[in-house]
């Protein structure tokens, strides 16, 4: 039932969005020259497969988690989009794919071996990842892995479609500030 409202609610959100879409798409390309930022992820059942965001950061900003970037790297356009959370929007086309969920614990990066490690415990891979979660609205981030990995599990156990919508009403709303980027 959560994939066909996935499925249902990313369609909708690229085909009203697009004026959005497109309009940070050019703002993009004056601020980095590459607008888009994709990235290779974890997602369920530990399959790879490339995230999709608005870039907020300098080109050549290292591939590190974000607490683990430097807040220098974020660029004008890119602090505003994280701010209000519009750099997630080009994930709706990952949604779409029946890579991510709309909610779900967030996809990490390979490299993040501990995250990894306390994940696999509790079976967190078994799911879809996602755009937003417990963990998100909770401003629990990918620096306290097993923090992390004990919230996805509570938020995957107890998953129904009233949670489903509180997350991403919270998360529009503005809960949760995502994945910190260090001061």
């Amino acid at each position: 039932m959560l994939r066909i409202f996935d499925f249902v609610f990313s369609l909708l959100g690229l085909l009203c969005g697009f004026p959005v879409l497109f309009v940070i798409f050019i703002i993009g390309l004056f601020d980095t020259g590459s607008p888009l930022f994709l990235q290779e992820r974890v997602g369920r059942n530990k399959k790879k497969f490339t995230l999709v965001k608005f870039r907020t950061m300098s080109v050549n900003t290292a591939s590190v988690a974000s607490h683990l970037a430097s807040a220098s790297s974020i660029t004008t356009l890119g602090g505003f989009l994280r701010k209000t959370k519009l750099d997630e929007l080009p994930q709706l086309w990952n949604v779409l794919l029946g890579h991510m969920s709309l909610v779900g614990p967030r996809p990490n990066l390979f490299n993040q071996s501990e995250l990894i490690d306390e994940r696999e415990k509790f079976g967190v891979y078994k799911v879809r990842p996602g755009i937003t979660g417990l963990a998100q609205v909770s401003n629990i981030d990918m620096s306290t892995p097993k923090l992390l990995a004990e919230t996805d599990k509570e938020m995957i156990e107890d998953m129904s479609v009233g949670y489903y919508f509180k997350y991403i009403l919270m998360t529009v709303t503005g809960s949760g500030v995502g994945d910190a980027v260090k001061k």
